[in-house]
């Protein structure tokens, strides 16, 4: 929590994660630490990296992550300009492993010391992992998703979070896009509302 909270910025909370002891580092190839537009106003978090993310060192960038961006092209939101995506983890867990307790502990100061240096308007929270840690509660995503929640911690204050399904659950589950879709069309009325107040 030290480390996290002295980073002055993306750069040297970075190398503060990339320091960081923990046994996924010595089974994970790649630190995956964010990619898009950190002056977007909207960040994106999920669990962990998979192969792919693990490999190229980039988040959501493997079969669901492109899914993932053409959801969000479809509602006019591109990843270099619109959104900015991170994860719990920095690290991949072996097998794609859903991550432990104690591994979300271990790096969630990490990450609210991200969320505060991006300064994002609104969160979204991708999965049950991501959202039941965020919001510290203990339903599931199919009862979380589909509204907006706030987010409180010290390092960020309050911040609107909406959670909605993983898209690599999209993935085993087609049936599941009608509720994400309409998560994401809550997602596009609340940005356009927060550009057009009075609209």
């Amino acid at each position: 929590a030290s480390l996290a909270a002295a980073a002055p910025d993306l750069a040297a909370l970075k190398a503060a994660l990339a320091a960081t002891d923990s046994p996924l580092r010595e089974t994970a190839t790649n630190l995956v630490f964010a990619d898009g537009g950190p002056e977007s106003g909207l960040m994106m978090i999920g669990e962990a990296p998979g192969a792919d993310e693990d490999r190229l060192g980039r988040p959501f960038v493997g079969v669901s992550g492109q899914l993932l961006d053409r959801m969000l092209d479809s509602v006019g939101l591109r990843r270099a300009e619109n959104f900015y995506l991170t994860n719990i983890l920095p690290w991949r867990p072996p097998g794609n492993r859903t991550p432990t307790d104690a591994e979300i502990n271990l790096f969630l100061p990490f990450l609210l010391r991200h969320v505060a240096l991006v300064r994002p308007r609104h969160l979204v929270l991708l999965g049950g992992v991501s959202a039941k840690a965020l919001l510290h509660a203990k339903e599931g995503i199919t009862r979380l998703r589909g509204r907006w929640h706030v987010m409180q911690a010290e390092a960020t204050g309050p911040l609107p979070a909406l959670a909605t399904l993983h898209p690599a659950y999209l993935l085993r589950s087609p049936a599941a896009k009608r509720e994400a879709w309409s998560d994401l069309i809550l997602l596009r009325r609340t940005l356009d509302r927060a550009v057009s107040p009075g609209s």
